[in-house]
């Protein structure tokens, strides 16, 4: 990694631990999570960048004669980019939530409420995983594969299948910090917390 660039994120998690305010298991997954997802899905975007002002500048536009394949390749980059991004956005509380009458509840009812709701939600997230993980172990017996190059999926379900589950993690931490302090810290992208 390389130096000082995640240097924002470490130390306000280093500082959380002293005062208690995030669990050290949340602040692990903190300093893993976010440096992967945005080294890793920076990188991709780079390179769908790239992919996507060659295929069609240059060789679609200019030379009249564009890469096969590239929208395959443009797809599955995508895929990793959403699977990447999906347990980062849940951990920074980027997800849409719909409080409409949080306002009127009182503090112990929509605590529990959203206890609830997020257990729901877990529920959901573990179908989606298995399903995921599932479809992976058949995309080949069944041929999915892409139109043109002719990959197979199996790796991008089971990436997805990985993403959903870490989602499914952050919400059960979520319900562990609303259990011991009555409110979720979020991670910023940052480093520090809201």
């Amino acid at each position: 990694m390389v130096p000082g660039l995640f240097q924002g994120l470490t130390q306000e998690s280093a500082g959380m631990k002293e005062t208690g305010s995030v669990p050290p298991v949340i602040g692990l997954l903190d300093r893993v999570l976010a440096p992967v997802a945005l080294v890793c899905g920076g990188a991709t975007l780079i390179v769908m960048i790239g992919l996507s002002v060659i295929n069609v500048l240059i060789m679609r536009k200019a030379l009249n004669a564009p890469i096969q394949g590239a929208e395959d390749i443009m797809i599955l980059l995508l895929v990793v980019i959403v699977a990447l991004s999906i347990p980062l956005g849940a951990r920074a509380g980027s997800h849409i939530e719909i409080e409409v009458l949080a306002s009127r509840m009182s503090p112990g009812f929509a605590k529990w409420s959203m206890i609830l709701m997020k257990l729901l939600g877990i529920a959901l997230l573990t179908a989606m995983t298995w399903r995921l993980w599932h479809a992976g172990q058949n995309a080949e017996r069944f041929g999915e594969t892409t139109q043109q190059l002719l990959i197979s999926y199996e790796p991008f379900y089971y990436l997805l299948a990985i993403s959903v589950a870490l989602y499914a993690l952050v919400i059960a931490l979520d319900i562990w910090q609303l259990l011991r302090s009555d409110k979720v810290v979020n991670l910023k992208i940052d480093g520090g917390t809201a």
